[in-house]
């Protein structure tokens, strides 16, 4: 293998262009671009209702419910790719601090249904002033059709980036073990 291939970033031969990963690191580049953007635009929309960027995420996805209408903290932390413990505690601030509210679920009482109060509502829809025109600009490049198939390649590389990261962990933890040999 050259040492031009063992630098290469990616192998997989859809992401490379002419043998070589520069489009590939191209496109991380405008990624990470991008993605800091919309950090810096969640944190701006959570301190603008005093929230941290954790839990106005969640708020939304609160207010967002559940397709029955219900949601819960497990529908909350899949819905984020968050765990499902880090959920709880901030959930239990939103509720302390009157935000949202917590109900027993009817048929499993180990379980329980999460709604925005009226107060968390008021919030939101202030909040929703702000979103609106900021999202609108982050988003004016896409016409509808390139809004649907980025949402799909979105949805499908965030489900594959937990197995990536443990990937990852497994590559490194080997590579110690081996070095402790």
């Amino acid at each position: 293998m050259s040492s031009e291939n063992r630098r290469m970033t990616v192998a997989k031969a859809d992401l490379l262009d002419g043998g070589s990963d520069a489009r590939f690191r191209d496109l991380l580049y405008d990624f990470f671009a991008f993605g800091g953007r919309l950090e810096e635009a969640r944190a701006r929309f959570a301190a603008y209702i005093g929230l941290t960027p954790a839990q106005y995420l969640i708020m939304i996805a609160i207010n967002r419910g559940g397709p029955d209408g219900e949601v819960g903290v497990a529908q909350v932390a899949e819905r984020l790719h968050l765990s499902g413990a880090f959920v709880t505690i901030e959930v239990n601030k939103l509720v302390k601090s009157g935000l949202v509210a917590k109900q027993p679920h009817a048929s499993d009482k180990r379980r329980v249904n999460l709604s925005v109060t009226p107060l968390g509502a008021k919030m939101l829809e202030r909040l929703a002033a702000l979103q609106r025109p900021v999202n609108d600009a982050l988003f004016a490049s896409l016409d509808r059709a390139d809004f649907e198939v980025l949402s799909g390649i979105m949805r499908r590389l965030a489900r594959g980036a937990k197995q990536a990261i443990h990937l990852a962990d497994h590559i490194v933890a080997g590579e110690k073990a081996q070095a402790r040999d």
